[in-house]
């Protein structure tokens, strides 16, 4: 095609696109910037512009790339870089800007919202998981705490978790809560052969079946009333149902409470994950946490003798950090707080936590079950520490109003860091970067049934510390 004709086919593409956003209309609907020019913003500009539902008009691009200054994307031009924001902002009268950088890094994110804030608009964002061909302007969403923190790209082998779990039977206990939901929910898509949820909390077990299927009746048998303390109903449900593969996320995970009531930690995570582990014939997956690395606090111990009653019997534990929006999550404390008008309390200025969100957790997991080998715990690594100091400021941030910030000390059984592998562990990854494994030594179940869980608690506490001592240090007191 020579000159003329591009210059026409140009002239002719602009003017379809100009007739079709006249056509969309615009009134009524907030005037929008999008913040980057890839694949993402394309998609998501495509739509805006032909789609005359879209609940945003666009007007305009931002992007850092010098490349891409005044080129067009579905007729919308780019109009400067970050520094050019507030001007053109002001330039286009825009309400909103639609941040659609995949992968993006929490100082980037951060950055144009500050920008975005000062120049009088609002940051919303494209969200991780919606960077599809199918991607629409209805997934448009507030900036949340997790993006101003860090967003991990996963890479996933959808082909590993599949051949766990497609076709196969598979029970979740602790199917209500934060982790065991969420694993209900992606265990689904992978089509298994039977999907069941059991958990003691009825409600919370009808609403993870109702976000599963939203069409499920309350009589599905896919449900599961029943309480992993009770060994008699856990023995007769796995031989009724024959699991294949299990994901143990049935637990207390209070650390405060778990302290004052260490008792109750040995009858759920001890005797109920032996209760599990003594029950099933197919693979058992634990649900572990960062904690039970050089355990400290009845929480901690607990979760390690757990690690070390499935190595006995030849399952695999997941260890990981802390979880974004679970019920008692710091997250979900701080929310409280700030509705409260603060002020948001912060145990220690230099403590530090792994966090994740539960989708990033849950994925994971997965994938770690499926590349596993006997015996071993699988420790995910989302990522570095974070500051709960710094997530409080964050939030604070998020809300827009000034919120005061208190310290109150350590509390017993707290680290001021997490770790992530306990003295002599040496990981290896030979799978995946964000996954390494490391060898977890088999304990005896004959070495807990025992447990006087309804002591003193500080003697609970005591006998929790001493299973969890190196042999070494047994046998010398």
């Amino acid at each position: 095609m020579d000159t003329r004709g591009q210059s026409l086919l140009y002239t002719l593409t602009v003017g379809y696109e100009r007739w079709a956003r006249r056509r969309g209309g615009g009134a009524g609907r907030p005037r929008a910037i999008v913040f980057g020019a890839g694949r993402a913003a394309d998609t998501l500009l495509h739509n805006m512009v032909f789609d005359p539902e879209s609940p945003f008009e666009a007007v305009g691009i931002i992007d850092d790339d010098p490349a891409k200054q005044r080129q067009r994307v579905a007729g919308i031009s780019v109009l400067g870089t970050r520094v050019d924001l507030d001007r053109v902002v002001a330039s286009t009268g825009a309400e909103v800007v639609i941040f659609a950088v995949g992968n993006a890094g929490a100082g980037l994110i951060r950055n144009i919202r500050e920008r975005t804030v000062a120049a009088g608009a609002r940051l919303m964002i494209v969200p991780e998981t919606s960077e599809t061909s199918d991607l629409d302007a209805r997934d448009i969403r507030d900036v949340q705490v997790t993006d101003l923190l860090g967003r991990h790209r996963l890479y996933v082998d959808h082909a590993a978790i599949g051949g766990l779990l497609t076709g196969r039977r598979v029970l979740v206990t602790g199917a209500g809560g934060e982790i065991g939901s969420e694993l209900c929910r992606q265990i689904h898509r992978y089509d298994p052969a039977e999907l069941m949820m059991l958990d003691h909390d009825e409600a919370a077990l009808l609403d993870v079946q109702l976000s599963v299927d939203p069409r499920a009746e309350s009589h599905d048998p896919s449900v599961l009333l029943a309480d992993v303390r009770d060994a008699f109903r856990v023995r007769d449900i796995f031989r009724t149902r024959e699991p294949e593969v299990v994901f143990h996320a049935a637990a207390l995970k209070h650390q405060p409470l778990l302290e004052r009531h260490p008792s109750e930690a040995v009858k759920t995570n001890v005797l109920g994950t032996l209760n599990v582990l003594e029950a099933a014939s197919g693979m058992v997956v634990n649900i572990s946490t960062d904690k039970a690395a050089d355990p400290v606090s009845v929480l901690g111990h607990t979760k390690r003798i757990t690690e070390q009653l499935t190595a006995h019997f030849g399952g695999v534990s997941v260890r990981f950090g802390n979880v974004l929006g679970a019920r008692n999550s710091v997250v979900t404390k701080f929310a409280a707080q700030i509705a409260d008008g603060g002020p948001i309390t912060v145990t220690h200025p230099d403590v530090t936590r792994y966090l994740a969100t539960t989708q990033e957790a849950v994925s994971l997991t997965l994938l770690a079950a499926a590349i596993s080998r006997e015996g071993e715990a699988l420790v995910l690594e989302l990522g570095e520490p974070v500051r709960i100091a710094e997530l409080a400021r964050q939030m604070i941030a998020l809300e827009g109003r000034p919120i005061d910030v208190v310290f109150t000390g350590l509390r017993p059984g707290e680290k001021l860091s997490d770790v992530l592998f306990g003295a002599g562990e040496i990981p290896s990854r030979p799978r995946h970067s964000m996954i390494a494994h490391v060898p977890v030594p088999p304990l005896d179940p004959s070495r807990v049934r025992h447990l006087a869980a309804d002591g003193p608690p500080p003697a609970v506490a005591n006998a929790l510390a001493d299973l969890c001592a190196p042999w070494e240090d047994r046998t010398a007191a």
